[in-house]
């Protein structure tokens, strides 16, 4: 129903968190290297637990080939700097979800690439940095669910 795309993820238990949620909701993953960890990595499996399986996964190489392959889709980049608050899009089944890396977040000129109504982010209090990768993944793609009438739900 959903994609999520994390660009040049660093922390191998953010990354196995969100496969898990990814396998949960139905949600398909794309990781764009490099990784800052090897598929293998047991910090990976372990916060993925058994859900690997379950989840569908591609990598690419880098961001061209991604996008590329996810062409006439709608994008929305999530970052401390998208313009409107991730509750205001109305998303629709097929909506793909951007994420940056753990440390550096999206570049300015990536996100810029972006038309406004498709730069989200997930509000916090004044003078907060941001929330872990995982979590930011987790209230967006439920959030896109929520307004998709949860669709596939057990």
């Amino acid at each position: 129903m959903f994609d999520v795309i994390l660009f040049q993820p660093e922390i191998p238990p953010n990354t196995g968190n969100i496969i898990r949620l990814c396998a949960n909701t139905g949600t398909k993953l794309h990781l764009i290297k490099p990784l800052g960890f090897t598929l293998e990595d047991k910090r990976l499996l372990r916060a993925g637990l058994d859900y690997h399986e379950f989840a569908s996964i591609t990598v690419y190489e880098n961001w061209a080939e991604c996008a590329r392959d996810l062409q006439g889709r709608r994008i929305f980049a999530v970052s401390t700097k998208g313009g409107q608050r991730h509750v205001m899009a109305t998303y629709v089944s097929g909506d793909v979800f951007l994420f940056g890396s753990e440390s550096r977040g999206l570049a300015a000129n990536m996100l810029e690439s972006f038309p406004e109504d498709r730069r989200i982010r997930v509000p916090m209090v004044s003078g907060s940095r941001s929330l872990n990768l995982s979590n930011a993944v987790a209230i967006v793609v439920y959030e896109a669910w929520r307004q998709a009438g949860f669709a596939g739900e057990k």
